[in-house]
């Protein structure tokens, strides 16, 4: 049976990063490193997505957005990708609060 046209299978996501060439590229602090680019990386997908909701904003305001169901995909990601950003966030300051409440 032969996919339809309109059809587009859903694609696998990328890695966030390849563990081992970090370790081996940042030495001990790896994990350290790895958090910082992950938190890097997902800032700038999170403005990415921005830029891309506000440019088809403007395209279907001056009529030059031939699709309209392109811009809430896009109003979609953008939300999403905010959404991770908060939920790194707010585990990130979850886990720095419980190492300053252990005892040494």
């Amino acid at each position: 049976m032969q996919p339809t046209s309109f059809i587009t299978p859903i694609k696998a996501w990328e890695p966030v990063g390849n563990l081992t060439e970090e370790k081996k590229a940042y030495g001990r602090n790896g994990e350290a490193a790895l958090f910082g680019d992950v938190f890097k990386n997902v800032i700038q997908q999170v403005h990415t997505t921005q830029e891309d909701v506000e440019n088809k904003q403007y395209l279907l305001s001056t009529g030059q957005l031939d699709d309209a169901h392109t811009l809430p995909i896009a109003e979609a990601k953008a939300e999403l990708s905010l959404d991770i950003l908060i939920t790194l966030r707010n585990k990130a300051v979850e886990s720095y609060n419980e190492l300053m409440k252990m005892n040494v």
